[in-house]
């Protein structure tokens, strides 16, 4: 008799072409609609609505309704994390698109992953965090140190308290294929972008676009080269 967790079926959920290009749009941490994830998968959205209806089953997505409308997330932080790494075993293994889209090189770059930043300026920004022993590996894992809580209070980030998710995590980046920074501090660097007029999100595209200034005031706040 065969006993533990059944990894064949959270597999075969993300298997199919079509659910694994849903929930490579989810990745944005944007909630989106049915006929929206239908036109990242390339279905009509009869296949699309039972698409969903199965990840959703099978715990990889939540439903949120308002009013009429029934919007799309991923589940939780476990799950991006598991595509974010199975990215990163994809293009390890060269299993890559065969066409390149025109935001390849900005994706690469910097990009959103779930909730934080990924990418280029993402694992820059771990570096550096370990680099100046902001942060640290401790007995439960990855820690925010005293110095580092000091670096963002002086920057004005503000890290939700009472989160679920952890308040430091390595998340393995598919194009770097080194880490960055996750977990609440993550949500909170990358949110801190947004209000500071750093960066702010490409519309339809999971890329962060810096503006110029933006990005040198980014590196000189962290450190970064």
């Amino acid at each position: 008799m065969k006993e533990g967790p059944d990894i064949s079926r959270i597999g075969s959920l993300i298997g199919d072409p079509g659910r694994a290009n849903m929930l490579s749009a989810l990745m944005s941490g944007k909630a989106l609609t049915a006929g929206e994830l239908a036109s990242e998968a390339g279905v009509l959205l009869q296949t699309a609505s039972g698409h969903l209806a199965k990840m959703e089953e099978g715990g990889l997505i939540r439903r949120n309704r308002q009013g009429r409308h029934h919007y799309f997330v991923l589940a939780d932080e476990d799950v991006a994390r598991v595509l974010e790494a199975l990215m990163g075993l994809a293009a390890k293994r060269g299993q890559l698109r065969t066409r390149t889209g025109p935001r390849d090189p900005e994706m690469r770059f910097a990009r959103v992953c779930y909730n934080h930043l990924a990418g280029d300026l993402g694992v820059a920004l771990f570096d550096a965090l370990k680099r100046d022993q902001a942060l640290m590996v401790g007995v439960d894992g990855l820690e925010l140190t005293q110095t580092g809580q000091q670096q963002i209070d002086a920057l004005g980030i503000h890290v939700d308290p009472k989160g679920r998710a952890p308040l430091c995590r390595e998340c393995l980046d598919w194009s770097e294929r080194r880490s960055h920074l996750a977990g609440r501090l993550g949500r909170a660097i990358l949110d801190h972008l947004y209000s500071e007029g750093w960066a702010e999100r490409v519309a339809d595209s999971r890329v962060v676009s810096f503006k110029p200034k933006g990005l040198g005031q980014f590196k000189a706040a962290f450190g970064i080269s």
